[in-house]
């Protein structure tokens, strides 16, 4: 008796982009709920723009590539893209900026490389980097929490706010918006306004400045559900925050008065999403378990280097392209030694 048999490969793989992308923007809600939450519905604006323009630009450039486009478009890779880049952007940051990030994230930094696999740099923290040089103003232009102010925009408010640049007769975007707690560090006295912090809103309050370290919890959250799914490796996220916390806890024990706490390093900013959802990019990050190590560890060192003595406030995004930058050269020496061949 015949019976009918499949050809190889007989066993389905478990992963797929899609999946595994799918799982990634999961993830995130728990950061972006907080980060809604936290400075309002503009951030949910924010990701409806970018994911527009991301696969737009996807599409555009597939088509200019004769490849085909809907099975890419469902790989959620560049919904991914425009989601990191978005929830990185201030609530009510103009329409235009956020679609010109996702689409030079889309076509610069993925495509002209060659697309998904082949890019040497994160795209989203290309697209960022990009917004950041070009219109500081704009970027810095942060809301305070809803700790602080007790209250947020409507959604109305934000998407005339992002698309009109109006907002309601009695508010102007002048006294809407206030420095990041990171910003606060870099321009007084760090120590003080910590103090400040846990004086007005507890302990807690003072981890990640008031509000923040509620969206830094979100993405660990997220960050950890990753690592139970197998998702992504222990080594990029372990090295990046020990690394962070060991040389942050070794100034702030040298001059407390100038450097913050080492929580308030790892809960501040964007720290949780870096180390989870940005650094452990598969394809631009290390892919040897030494190399994870060293190169999150050093995404962390430069972290805190550009934060105490840089130009710029949170140093995530430069301090990930930087290392992408490195990522072959560690692999090249930290390769793992193949079985029965010398050391």
């Amino acid at each position: 008796m015949r019976f009918p048999t499949a050809q190889a490969p007989y066993l389905a793989p478990v992963n797929s982009v899609n999946r595994i992308m799918l799982e990634v923007l999961v993830a995130l809600i728990p950061g972006l709920a907080a980060l809604v939450w936290q400075f309002g519905p503009g951030v949910l604006v924010q990701c409806m723009i970018a994911l527009l323009a991301a696969q737009l630009g996807e599409a555009a450039m597939l088509s200019l590539r004769r490849r085909p486009i809907a099975p890419a478009l469902r790989d959620y890779s560049a919904a991914l893209t425009a989601v990191l880049l978005a929830v990185s952007l201030p609530p009510l940051a103009p329409w235009w900026l956020t679609a010109f990030g996702a689409l030079f994230a889309i076509v610069i930094g993925k495509h002209l490389y060659g697309g998904l696999g082949y890019n040497p740099f994160n795209p989203a923290m290309v697209g960022y980097a990009v917004l950041l040089i070009s219109f500081p103003q704009h970027m810095t232009a942060w809301l305070p929490p809803k700790e602080l102010s007790g209250s947020a925009l409507s959604f109305a408010d934000a998407w005339n706010a992002i698309f009109t640049r109006t907002l309601p007769s009695d508010m102007t975007f002048d006294a809407l918006t206030m420095a990041t707690p990171l910003d606060t560090i870099k321009t007084q006295l760090g120590l003080n306004r910590l103090l400040d912090e846990i004086q007005a809103g507890g302990l807690f309050a003072g981890i990640g400045g008031r509000g923040w370290q509620w969206v830094n919890f979100g993405f660990l959250l997220g960050g950890l559900w990753m690592l139970k799914r197998g998702i992504i490796g222990w080594q990029i996220p372990v090295g990046f925050l020990g690394a962070l916390f060991g040389i942050s806890l070794i100034f702030f024990l040298i001059d407390p008065a100038v450097y913050p706490t080492p929580l308030f390093q790892c809960f501040s900013g964007a720290a949780m999403l870096g180390a989870f959802f940005i650094a452990t990019d598969p394809v631009t990050a290390s892919t040897t378990p030494r190399g994870r190590l060293i190169y999150g560890a050093s995404i962390g060192l430069l972290v805190f280097v550009i934060r105490s003595w840089g130009g710029y406030p949170d140093g995530v995004a430069f301090a990930v392209l930087l290392l992408n930058l490195a990522a072959p050269t560690i692999d090249h020496y930290t390769r793992p030694r193949v079985y029965g061949h010398p050391k």
